[in-house]
């Protein structure tokens, strides 16, 4: 596919409902991991285009936040509609931008697009309180209130969905949003403000700007008209983007890096741990924050599992992911593509065995072979550190006590997964363990219904759900008194 042609192809910014290129008129080449070749230029912004967007937003937030719930409702869901509609033109951009297959391309549109739906209808529940007061001739009154202008900084990994997630609870509030996609794929965003504006959205409510990481992402950080950032990627940046909202003291959502444990324990259905193992962590050919990086698996089982994952493993086609037969397309970069070098080499180094995989794919470029490695030490540093790439390091553990303090040491926790039938077992440690979210006889988790995100080092707040909008919200008390008079 050649994404210039199609409707939704844009190489400029869209600021307060226009389409603008950079000051300095300079561009950032956008290429495709599975070829190499560029598809595409895009403006290279800066501070002074950040802080237009921010304006225009500002600016266009009073009408916005004054229009009824039902109102935003219609317009959101629209919205939503033309996503669907647009479902196969969408997902076919993403592919050739990001590199996943299409099939799981077409996925994420459908998913990022059930965040739009969710919210449309929740911008309708965005309810109240009142509160009894102990003077009678008073009353207490609790107000859910618009935060104001919000900051978007999204991921290359799901260009799409982690947008939506973001900004559909926003807007369903009323609040105006200001989006910084990653440069690696900023169409799969701009195609969305296309569809935005053709949804209704009024000029100045939804921007995107792209262009350099660094400027743009301390402009959005330090401007006291933005209240809200919500950020998703390492937990690195997030940290420096921490420190830099706490100057105007905004409020912020952090969704960062994972190392999520995947646990079998013996008494499970090996073939569904199998088949979960491979959706968690070979989804996005392993660049997901909430995948498998450790798979844990009881000494009974041990032998059994590890033969079935190679099994499993050996069949995936790895290629273009245009190509409809295959299940696991290229890294994104030459960097990404190093570090799971890195990691594996350290690995066997360490003493682990690769039992299928292990290197770089015959295909050349950012191809990786998938990989199993086995009787991995805890001191490697896949033990300890995020791969990003489709590298499963498997472990034997002996008891339940044993493998939940392996899971819990680390300073992440986003996600966990763990296999088991026994009833007792399975409340024991879904609650042991200190993850945001834990998939039980699943390897996938996440749906517009339920709260998304982590603890400790994996971040701040929950996207998704009912309680993804209070994030958007500030909640102001109201004492009325007199009222005998």
């Amino acid at each position: 596919m050649n994404i210039t042609e199609s409707k939704f192809y844009r190489d400029k910014c869209f600021i307060n409902g226009e389409w603008v290129g950079a000051d300095s008129g300079e561009t950032i080449s956008v290429n495709n991991p599975a070829t190499l070749k560029e598809i595409g230029t895009v403006p290279k912004c800066g501070t002074n285009e950040t802080k237009r967007a921010i304006e225009a937003a500002n600016a266009a937030w009073p009408e916005w936040r004054a229009k009824s719930a039902r109102q935003r409702s219609d317009i959101l869901r629209k919205w939503f509609d033309l996503m669907i509609e647009n479902k196969e033109e969408l997902a076919q951009m993403m592919t050739v931008e990001q590199g996943k297959p299409i099939n799981e391309s077409r996925g994420e549109i459908g998913y990022g697009a059930s965040f739009v739906e969710w919210f449309s209808e929740e911008a309708k529940r965005v309810y109240g309180d009142t509160i009894p007061d102990p003077m009678t001739d008073r009353r207490i009154v609790v107000l859910k209130q618009p935060v104001g202008v919000v900051a978007s900084i999204t991921p290359w990994n799901f260009p799409n969905a982690m947008i939506t997630r973001k900004c559909a609870p926003a807007l369903a509030v009323g609040c105006p949003v200001v989006i910084k996609p990653a440069s690696q794929t900023p169409f799969s965003a701009l195609a969305l403000a296309v569809l935005a504006e053709e949804a209704g959205f009024p000029k100045g409510i939804l921007n995107v700007i792209t262009g350099k990481a660094s400027e743009i992402g301390d402009e959005l950080a330090t401007n006291p008209i933005v209240r809200k950032l919500s950020f998703t990627g390492s937990t690195e940046i997030g940290k420096i983007l921490l420190e830099k909202c706490s100057g105007t003291v905004k409020k912020v959502s952090m969704e960062l890096g994972g190392h999520a444990p995947f646990i079998v324990f013996d008494d499970a259905n090996i073939d569904d741990a199998v088949a979960g193992a491979m959706q968690s962590k070979f989804r996005n050919t392993g660049q997901t924050c909430v995948c498998a990086n450790r798979v844990y698996v009881q000494e009974k089982v041990y032998d059994e599992f590890c033969q079935k994952f190679v099994e499993a493993v050996s069949k995936v086609k790895v290629g273009d992911g245009l190509d409809e037969a295959v299940a696991s397309g290229p890294l994104i970069d030459e960097h990404s593509l190093s570090k799971v070098e890195e990691h594996v080499q350290d690995a066997v180094q360490m003493g682990a065995k690769v039992a299928i995989g292990g290197s770089r794919h015959e295909l050349g470029m950012n191809f990786y072979q998938p990989t199993i490695l086995t009787d991995v030490t805890p001191q490697a540093k896949i033990t300890s550190e995020e791969t990003f790439g489709p590298v499963a390091p498997v472990y034997k553990f002996k008891d339940e006590k044993e493998v939940i303090e392996l899971a819990n040491n680390s300073p992440y926790g986003l996600a966990s997964y763990f296999y088991s039938r026994d009833i007792g077992r399975i409340w024991r440690v879904a609650e042991a363990l200190e993850y945001g979210m834990v998939g039980v006889n699943t390897g996938l988790t996440s749906k517009a219904e339920a709260p998304f995100g982590g603890i400790k080092e994996s971040g701040l707040g929950r996207e998704g759900s009912k309680y993804g909008i209070d994030d958007f919200i500030e909640i102001k008390y109201v004492n009325m008194c007199g009222l005998d008079k």
